[in-house]
């Protein structure tokens, strides 16, 4: 196990772990809070233009008499607590359209996504045009649950990491893809695959992960990186039953919970 990450509030930056909880779901507070925009969208760097400033927000979760407080972070402006106007406010205005944070997903729920230009980052089954905008169901997100867009855990190996940066020339840094685990593996995941991390979380692989915008978007520390998608697109694999589209990384589901924690053995079997 190289990285552990939670991203306690969806498209604002993630929490580096030294150790996380697994649920049946996947981990604990990961993409537990968003912000819905005026029109009741769920807020998403998927569409960089619109909400890319959301990258540069940090987010945090420390436990409470409640279960947990989610603290956000916006540039320029004392750390907040979920839940206040004052943070609603803080977020609106660095955002610059009126938003609001919930921990409740709604009923079909549904966010606003731009497809890229580059060549190949849109997937068979999408009848976008490229750099066009539509709004989509969160295919992951149910009521009660979490803001997680398809499956539970989304890893990424060291291997296929080094790949992408060799094939650029330059080292790309894993933050650009928002993974729960960054694994190194004795081989690349395949679907059906049964991965054990550690001594209790065990998981199957379930898709491969389609890529969308947000790769090539600015964060802080980088850069904008049409690059990254333009390589992206040259990566089309099957998807399910769905058709080919730009993956980079794994989906997966919890067949065990428990604890993960950095320097655990990962281990796949067919």
């Amino acid at each position: 196990m190289l990285m552990l990450w939670r991203y306690p509030l969806k498209s604002a930056a993630g929490e580096s772990l030294p150790a996380l909880l697994v649920g049946p779901d996947g981990p604990a507070g990961d993409r537990r809070w968003a912000c819905l925009s005026s029109d009741g969208a769920v807020v998403s760097a998927k569409n960089p233009r619109r909400w890319g400033r959301l990258l540069a927000v940090r987010a945090s979760l420390q436990p409470s008499a409640t279960g947990s407080t989610l603290t956000v972070e916006v540039p320029g402006v004392e750390p907040l607590v979920a839940g206040s106007v004052e943070a609603d406010r803080a977020l609106s205005a660095w955002l610059g359209e009126p938003v609001r944070l919930v921990d409740t997903v709604p009923a079909s729920a549904r966010l606003q996504r731009h497809w890229p230009s580059q060549d190949g980052m849109i997937p068979d089954w999408v009848t976008a045009q490229a750099g066009g905008t539509e709004h989509t169901e969160i295919a992951g997100a149910r009521p009660g649950g979490r803001f997680v867009d398809s499956s539970p855990i989304h890893l990424v190996t060291e291997a296929e990491l080094d790949d992408l940066s060799a094939d650029l020339g330059i080292a790309i840094d894993v933050r650009r893809f928002r993974p729960n685990l960054v694994l190194r593996l004795e081989r690349e995941p395949e679907v059906g695959d049964v991965l054990q991390v550690g001594g209790e979380v065990r998981l199957r692989v379930t898709l491969a992960t389609p890529r969308c915008a947000i790769p090539g978007a600015a964060q802080p520390d980088l850069p904008a990186a049409p690059h990254v998608l333009r390589a992206l697109g040259r990566r089309r694999r099957p998807v399910g039953g769905y058709g080919r589209a730009a993956c980079f990384g794994t989906y997966a589901e919890v067949l065990h919970a428990g604890t993960m924690s950095l320097g655990d053995s990962a281990t796949l079997t067919s």
